[in-house]
């Protein structure tokens, strides 16, 4: 019997490159992309069904009731998740599904789906991080001491996640790459060493993380 697809999370800060990395990440293979469910309004130029599907609140709230959400978060008086029926076809029909997702909502697909291949991404170091994130040129600075908080939180979670991938600056293909073959060894039934997150790994990443 052929086997499904495999569920691929991928979670990092803000300033991470996870978004880029991503676009490289499909050239590389045929993957398919998990788009979110949203009861917030849509922005000027955003489509229902390819950037989020829109949908009340009311029946949002339903969709949870029936169980037919893998995991949702609110934030701020809107809720976002994850639809369980269109992953699951996608995976059935030996799809590759990435689903970019913020840690709370990964960890959660991780309790539903313990054999989905969870990935932390980003950048080599705090102090880079925040260079990013200052480069963008279009935030506050309340809001990017909000996001710099939030990463630290996020960050301390690695652990919780089976691979770490490092985006270095100007190398999101090399980043890719390292996704790409992470994700052709666990359909092989193998492990990419060189990324794998173990405790010991984990707290010398942290140290190195924060003092550079």
């Amino acid at each position: 019997m052929n086997k499904p697809g495999k569920l691929v999370v991928i979670s990092g800060p803000a300033g991470s490159g996870k978004g880029t990395v991503i676009k490289e990440l499909f050239d590389l293979n045929e993957y398919k992309y998990s788009v979110s469910a949203t009861t917030r309004l849509p922005r000027p130029g955003e489509t229902d069904g390819l950037d989020y599907y829109f949908i009340s609140k009311e029946e949002f709230l339903n969709k949870i009731s029936n169980g037919e959400m893998l995991e949702y978060v609110e934030y701020p008086g809107n809720y976002y998740g994850t639809l369980r029926k269109p992953v699951e076809e996608m995976l059935k029909k030996q799809y590759n599904v990435i689903l970019e997702i913020e840690v709370e909502g990964a960890l959660n697909i991780k309790e539903k789906f313990p054999e989905a291949i969870m990935i932390f991404i980003t950048p080599p170091t705090y102090s880079e991080l925040e260079k990013r994130l200052r480069n963008r040129g279009t935030e506050t600075e309340e809001s990017i001491s909000k996001r710099l908080e939030r990463a630290k939180k996020e960050i301390y979670c690695i652990e919780q996640y089976d691979y770490l991938v490092i985006n270095e600056t100007d190398l999101q293909k090399q980043a890719a790459f390292n996704i790409n073959f992470i994700v052709e060894s666990e359909l092989k039934e193998q492990k990419s060493g060189e990324n794998i997150i173990n405790q010991e790994k984990a707290e010398r990443f942290l140290q190195n993380y924060f003092n550079n």
